[in-house]
């Protein structure tokens, strides 16, 4: 038997009331949870999504149903796939990388504003350039990955924020701008982490500067979130840009061996977990 047709928005090209008010009454409890995600991350592949909100469906369940949810989305508006897929072995959704469309947009502005929903501008966002891409692509997987990997230990992830809600002043009217910061808990303790994501597109001197930033904001007794001071975990690419680093590090003046710790991206969230102080 043939499935009937899905409905489809009256306004599908534009982000108007009228569309914003169709879409919002045909959402489900985990459209809502991919929306959250994208305007937490602003880019995410399908097999992020796949990860984070598919994960219950067993074999290839999971895939069939995500493609039949994020085409839907994409239909109404509400996510946009960037005209970019990544390399890997998986076909199709998968491998490629959405945003938040206008609707999208829309809808998260007001579930945000509450009682007094905004009207600000919305535009369909442009394609970014392959460095921000990366770069942002391994912030969510960091994301992605502590999702999965800390139902198992006992500890909560109770905060992740990427840029720029991950930006904190710095006392001196700038900025510090770690790529995310992460607060990890339990019942009786919690840990602040921010997280620099380095693909060694930038100078060692410009590492430098960062670190010295830190360790400033540090010394001059600055307040972070929750009044705490974060460690700082700088992920890397490579052995050999990860050691580089380190001797970075070994060169500044206590506490910066405290401060600071340095790893491979692939441990990063190793490194956060398993240095969680209880």
């Amino acid at each position: 038997m043939s499935r009937p047709a899905e409905r489809r928005p009256p306004m599908p090209q534009r982000a108007g009331t009228a569309h914003v008010d169709w879409v919002r009454e045909r959402l489900s409890e985990r459209d809502w949870a991919i929306l959250e995600s994208l305007d937490r991350l602003r880019v995410l592949t399908g097999d992020h999504l796949e990860r984070l909100h598919f994960s219950s469906l067993t074999g290839r369940s999971g895939e069939v149903v995500r493609g039949r949810v994020l085409r839907r989305l994409v239909n109404w508006r509400v996510i946009v796939p960037m005209g970019r897929r990544i390399g890997g072995g998986r076909r199709g959704s998968s491998r490629t990388i959405y945003a938040l469309d206008t609707t999208g947009q829309r809808l998260m502005q007001e579930r945000q504003a509450g009682e007094q929903p905004t009207m600000d501008r919305v535009r369909r966002p442009t394609i970014p350039g392959d460095r921000f891409l990366a770069h942002s692509l391994a912030v969510s997987e960091l994301y992605v990955v502590l999702v999965e990997r800390t139902p198992a230990t006992g500890i909560e992830l109770a905060a992740f924020e990427a840029e720029p809600a991950s930006w904190w002043p710095d006392g001196l009217r700038g900025w510090l701008k770690p790529d995310a910061y992460v607060r990890l808990a339990t019942a009786a303790y919690q840990d602040h982490w921010w997280v620099e994501i380095d693909r060694a597109t930038e100078s060692l001197p410009t590492i430098q500067r960062k670190l010295n930033a830190y360790l400033d904001f540090y010394q001059r007794g600055q307040p972070g979130p929750n009044g705490v001071m974060p460690r700082v975990l700088l992920s890397t690419i490579s052995a050999p840009r990860r050691d580089a680093i380190r001797a970075l590090v070994e060169k500044l003046l206590v506490p910066a061996d405290e401060l600071f710790a340095v790893t491979l991206a692939l441990d990063a969230w190793l490194a956060l977990l398993g240095n969680f102080k209880e």
